[in-house]
């Protein structure tokens, strides 16, 4: 090759190298709508690549939903169990070894299981365990964040193959909402009440360590005050949505546009996005609707 030729071609080569490194593939967001709770949470989930993208033969996979509250399905406290169901079931049909279903709740812990509906609606499921978490798992963590240098974080998420965030997005007095980046509350241990005075950088410094493979956002039924433990019917808003991603910030952004709120609204999704947790600006991230 002449040397005025090989000049030429890389000067070509130099103009598209750029072009491809801008055209890196967006996070993608999967949102389905309807009233058969269990088909759009499926429906979701097929949108971002499906569950056997996540969850291979013989895993053990934790599903962490919000029941958090000694609330009803209705009153949108906590996640709905048919998404939660949903949720778990494919799990088990791409081949899952065990199922690990918990939280750490802030009510009594049996009557938010079983008023959630969620315990119920595992019920018969095999290799499908729901049990309540026990304090001498959690395991101290090296964080080295902003906020937190270290935290005790649930030994059995810790061990687990696959991780999945299924929270209800709802109204919180303290941040505004609660959704994906929040709803990992539920696997800390300690003294949580004292993370709100830095909230923001505190959960980002958790989430930035402790991953979620997949989150599921449900949005069937969303409280919109008087949030996180809510109780009356009227600050209930029925919006049969299901929200799907594997970028828990780009998750979380779109789940706050149902509140009539910009993800720059929520100093948590903020704070995670900074660092670099996920895509918080929508026109960055590629909305599916199924």
């Amino acid at each position: 090759m002449e040397r005025r030729e090989f000049i030429r071609l890389m000067a070509i080569a130099a103009c598209f190298t750029p072009r491809m490194a801008a055209a890196k593939e967006l996070p993608v967001v999967g949102v389905a709508t309807g009233t058969d709770y269990g088909k759009i949470t499926r429906n979701a989930i097929s949108a971002v690549g499906g569950m056997k993208r996540f969850v291979k033969p013989g895993d053990v996979v934790v599903v962490k939903p919000n029941m958090g509250w000694d609330r009803t399905p209705e009153q949108a406290a906590n996640t709905n169990p048919l998404v939660v169901r949903a949720v778990v079931e494919e799990v088990l049909a791409a081949g899952a070894k065990k199922v690990k279903v918990f939280d750490r709740t802030c009510n009594d812990e049996r009557r938010c299981y079983a008023n959630s509906g969620i315990q119920g609606a595992l019920k018969g499921l095999p290799n499908v365990e729901v049990r309540f978490i026990e304090n001498e798992r959690f395991k101290k963590v090296l964080l080295n964040g902003e906020a937190l240098k270290e935290w005790e974080l649930y030994g059995e998420v810790l061990s687990a193959n696959v991780f999945i965030n299924v929270p209800v997005a709802k109204h919180h007095k303290l941040t505004g909402l609660t959704m994906g980046l929040k709803n990992i509350m539920g696997v800390m241990g300690g003294d949580r009440g004292k993370l709100h005075k830095q909230i923001g950088p505190a959960l980002a410094d958790v989430n930035a360590v402790l991953k979620s493979h997949l989150t599921v956002i449900d949005a069937t039924r969303i409280l919109t005050d008087h949030g996180p433990q809510g109780g009356d019917p009227a600050d209930v808003k029925i919006m049969n949505t299901v929200i799907a991603s594997t970028d828990i910030v780009a998750a979380d952004a779109y789940a706050t546009t149902l509140f009539g709120l910009k993800p720059a609204d929520i100093p948590v999704t903020v704070a995670a996005a900074k660092r670099g947790i996920g895509e918080m600006e929508l026109k960055k991230v590629r909305i599916v609707r199924v």
